[in-house]
């Protein structure tokens, strides 16, 4: 058997597009090339489709964060659907064959079951969870409902779409949630337009800004405690890492802190923790995977209280791969390297496959 094509898709339509192609690099760095054959499938910011060869410059300045950028040399490509698994190059009509796709996208079209489907439609086996899975863990409005839904613990919230935005008042949701909140847009990832509200200076401006992201934000009660991440892997039988612990310098953890200053926020990996509560978080952590209907990968954010009860903050279905990254760090103070973890999300990919291969697809009454 030949090496398996794997297409890497990184950039993307959304706000975190940099961060995407910092997790990209450093994937294919990662990724064995003797058992795979690496397509960079960079997406734009217009959202179009480029493949490169790995030895193009698909991305340019990778050490400088800010000024990180898809390369020139890409060749524009569209999909070809039926059950070909192939893009096809527009200018000469060649064909690409791709065995496996993974997503490298954070945030809007990448990671909000949008091109999940498109995946699905072009018959493409696919890392990561599906297209619901990954629409409810983007929206932070529905998945908090259904985490509540489910006995789990959560932050007490308000949400409010850009239909009723004349009725978001300050006084309101200081009375709801007390001071501070925190204010989000509903789908988007990385602290993208994220406030923390400790009074009603500039509130109208802020509610204004989390608007330009998402037409849904909600407001958050501030939890009090240490803010807990756990990696979860699989699908039906999902696993979880050992926890890891995050203590932000600034108010939260915001996107600089996450992604462009490594000092930005300081790391417990794992958290130090008794084994008890670290089983407790695990299982917590698989349970909110479960729940949200999640498959291949998640990261589970949350905060531990003075109780030692683990309060949910939110769920990342398709988290970093950058270096600081915590989803792939966490896999491997658990055991598990950062090429190891790339295989086995391969393997959990191509397993999904043949069990949807095996469902029906049509229907004839007797």
């Amino acid at each position: 058997m030949g090496k398996l094509r794997v297409g890497i898709f990184f950039g993307g339509r959304s706000t975190e597009h940099e961060i995407s192609l910092l997790s990209a690099f450093n994937i294919i760095k990662a990724l064995d090339r003797k058992k795979y054959q690496i397509i960079p499938i960079g997406i734009d910011k217009q959202g179009n489709f480029l493949a490169y060869k790995l030895t193009d410059k698909w991305i340019v300045n990778v050490d400088d964060p800010k000024k990180i950028s898809l390369g020139k040399s890409g060749v524009l490509v569209s999909f070809a659907f039926g059950q070909s698994k192939e893009l096809i190059e527009l200018n000469s009509n060649r064909r690409i064959k791709v065995d496996l796709a993974f997503p490298v996208l954070h945030g809007a079209y990448g990671e909000d079951g949008t091109i999940q489907g498109l995946f699905k439609m072009a018959d493409i086996p696919f890392i990561g969870c599906g297209v619901l899975g990954s629409a409810v863990g983007m929206d932070k409005d529905v998945a908090k409902r259904l985490l509540r839904d489910a006995g789990l613990l959560i932050a007490d919230f308000v949400s409010f779409d850009s239909s009723n935005k004349n009725n978001i008042k300050f006084a309101n949701l200081k009375k709801a949630l007390g001071l501070p909140f925190f204010l989000k847009p509903a789908n988007a990832g990385s602290s993208v337009g994220v406030y923390k509200i400790v009074d009603e200076l500039r509130f109208s401006q802020k509610v204004n800004d989390a608007f330009k992201y998402d037409n849904k934000i909600i407001f958050e009660k501030t939890i009090i405690g240490k803010e807990i991440e756990c990696s979860v892997i699989g699908s039906d039988d999902p696993l979880a890492s050992l926890p890891g612990a995050v203590i932000p310098k600034d108010q939260f953890y915001s996107y600089k802190a996450k992604y462009l200053d490594e000092d930005g926020a300081q790391f417990e990996i794992p958290a130090k923790l008794s084994s008890k509560l670290k089983q407790k978080i695990r299982a917590i952590s698989i349970q909110v995977y479960k729940v949200l209907g999640c498959e291949g990968l998640a990261r589970v954010d949350g905060f531990l209280t003075k109780d030692e009860k683990f309060v949910i903050n939110e769920i990342n279905t398709l988290p970093g791969f950058t270096a600081i990254s915590m989803y792939p760090k966490l896999w491997e103070v658990s055991g598990v390297s950062y090429k190891k973890l790339l295989d086995q999300l391969i393997l959990l990919a191509l397993q999904r496959s043949k069990k949807g291969d095996k469902l029906q697809s049509s229907f004839r009454p007797k």
